[in-house]
Order: C-alpha cells, then structure tokens, then sequence
C-alpha cells in the first residue's frame, strides 16, 4: 500500500523534519468532517491539520474543532476562494490538499508525500479509481474525461484525472500559485499551472468512494461543468494564443470562402457580380481571419513573456527539502 506515517520519519533536511500542513477546504460537510480529520491525524500524525470553512450553516466548524484540526473561516464562498486563502496563509514545506466529503482515502497520504520528496516534485495528483456507481456518476466520469481531454491536447498528457480534489504540492507550488478561480473550476488552474511551467510531477491511482449517508455534493454537473469548460477556453486563450487565434483565424478563413466561392465562380462564368454585399461579406471575413491571425502571432510574444515572469517567480521560491531522501539516503 505504499509507506507508513512511520517511513516519513528519516525525512530530515538540517536535522528539521519537512513541516506537513494538510488542508480541508469544506462547506456544510458536518456528517463527513470528523472522520477526514481522524483519517489524516492517523496517517500523518506530526502534520497541522487546517479545516477552512466557507459558510457552513450546520455543525461543520464545531466538529472539526472537536476532531482537533485547526479551523478557519473564509466568508468569500466558493472552493477557488477558499483555496487562495489557503495558499496564502499557511506556511510548510508539503501540503496535503484533500476534500471534506470523505471520498478520499487518507491512508495514501504518507504514499504520496513520499513520492512527493523523494523524486523532488511539485505536485503529485491522487487520481480516482472507483467501480461504484454512486461514487462516481457517469455524467461527472464523462465530463472529467472530455475536459481533461481537452486541456492534454492543449498542454501535454501528463495528467488522467484533471478534477481530483486531493493532492500533494511542494511550497515552491503554493507560493507560485496565481489562484484566479472563484468556484470548482480551481481544480483545472491547478492542473494547467503545472503543465504550463512544466513542473515535475506525479500521478498515483487511489481508490475513491461514495459519500457518506445524509451527504450531498456541493458539485452541479451542468452549471459547474460550463465554468470549467469556461475556464479551460480563457486559460488556452492566455496561454497558448498562438493556437487558440490560429484555430479562430482558419474557421472564419473557411467561412469566408465557402460564401465567397460561389460568387467567384459566378464571376469567372458570366463577368459579373451579382451579389456585391455577399462577396464584401467574404472579403470582409478574410481580413477578419488574418487581423485574427496577426493578434495570435502578437500575443504569442506577449504570453512568452509572462511565462517567463511566472517561471522566475516559481523559481525565486525556496524547497526546503531538495536534498532529503527517504531511508536515510541523502
């Protein structure tokens, strides 16, 4: 099953045990909450355990406090807000990002912060495995796979689970993290900003499950669907502008001239042009589609320079356990 709390004891850098901050962003999760702050207290036992609650109307902040995590409140709704609060407050060397619904299973957390230190990565992805219908509805196994689909065409396949909630970041991660989004759509900001950099990462299968009993998911299939979708076009558009005005620039080119044949060829045929709005129309397209090309090539310059930025800003963050190894190894 991977390494215990225990084996994360030789993870030592200057006789100073990596700090693990494991964080709960959650919303109205009172039936599920005590048993992920149990399950992570068993699994990482020297790790600070932050709950973040974002409005619960129910019995969520008293039960996490009573499970011994540490609570804090962030009254700006939505996962994406919660998370930048996150990122923004909490200081360690590794943090353990997992949802409150207990879906996740928190025995694989010393599996994956191992694998996190010992190959030097910037995140490793806990991405879900799970044949119970109830886990993982169809809809949202279909959407995760067109969106991930998506963004692998644009940014590279590194990556099979684009929407898991539970992963591992080093602090370079966190600290370089723009954290833009407001609602679930975080997930993908999270995906791409890795890609993007081309940090190194990880991905390990892990068993997810249903929620439990009395337990409704915060997740609208369709509404949060279209904002991630959303988000994947907005974030291709700024990153790869190049491909994304190239595309805009071929289809308005091919619109142009499936208006346009017709009148050329009526033209060529008989000396005349009969529909004059319709032949400015296509020449108005065809401009259309080269201004379009144009921008593509000019903020392909522009986006090279924020990559840049956001590659030296990334790297001015420290990693404290760049020369730890597991097993004694140094």
């Amino acid at each position: 099953m991977g390494s215990t709390a225990k084996e994360l004891a030789p993870l030592v850098a200057g006789g100073r045990r990596p700090s693990v901050a494991v964080l709960i962003p959650c919303l109205n999760e009172a039936i599920a909450i005590a048993n992920v702050v149990g399950g992570f207290r068993r699994a990482l036992p020297d790790a600070t355990i932050f709950v973040y609650d974002n409005g619960s109307t129910d019995r969520t902040v008293e039960i996490a406090r009573a499970a011994g995590a540490v609570v804090r409140v962030e009254p700006l709704r939505g996962k994406g807000n919660v998370m930048r609060r996150m990122f923004a407050d909490i200081e360690a060397d590794v943090y353990v990002l997992v949802d409150g619904d207990d879906t996740y299973d928190a025995s694989r957390a010393p599996e994956l912060v191992e694998l996190l230190v010992s190959r030097s990565l910037d995140m490793v992805n806990a991405a879900r495995q799970s044949d119970i219908k109830e886990a993982y509805r169809r809809g949202h196994r279909l959407g995760n796979m067109v969106l991930t689909g998506l963004v692998t065409q644009a940014f590279g396949k590194r990556l099979s689970d684009l929407l898991s909630g539970y992963r591992v970041f080093s602090r370079r991660f966190v600290k370089s993290f723009p954290a833009l989004a407001a609602g679930f759509e975080i997930e993908t900001e999270l995906s791409i900003h890795a890609l993007q950099l081309r940090m190194p990462i990880a991905e390990l299968s892990i068993s997810y499950k249903e929620r439990p009993q009395g337990s409704t998911s915060k997740l609208s299939t369709y509404k949060d669907g279209f904002r991630i979708l959303r988000t994947i076009v907005y974030l291709v558009k700024e990153e790869k502008p190049f491909a994304f005005f190239s595309f805009v620039a071929i289809a308005i080119a091919l619109l142009s001239i499936g208006i346009g044949v017709p009148v050329v060829l009526e033209f060529m045929r008989t000396g005349l042009v009969p529909r004059l709005p319709t032949a400015l129309l296509a020449a108005a397209l065809m401009i259309l589609s080269f201004l379009a090309f144009t921008c593509g090539l000019i903020l392909d310059s522009v986006s090279r320079g924020r990559i840049e930025v956001k590659r030296l800003w990334y790297l001015s963050v420290p990693v404290r356990y760049n020369s730890i190894r597991l097993g004694g190894e140094r």
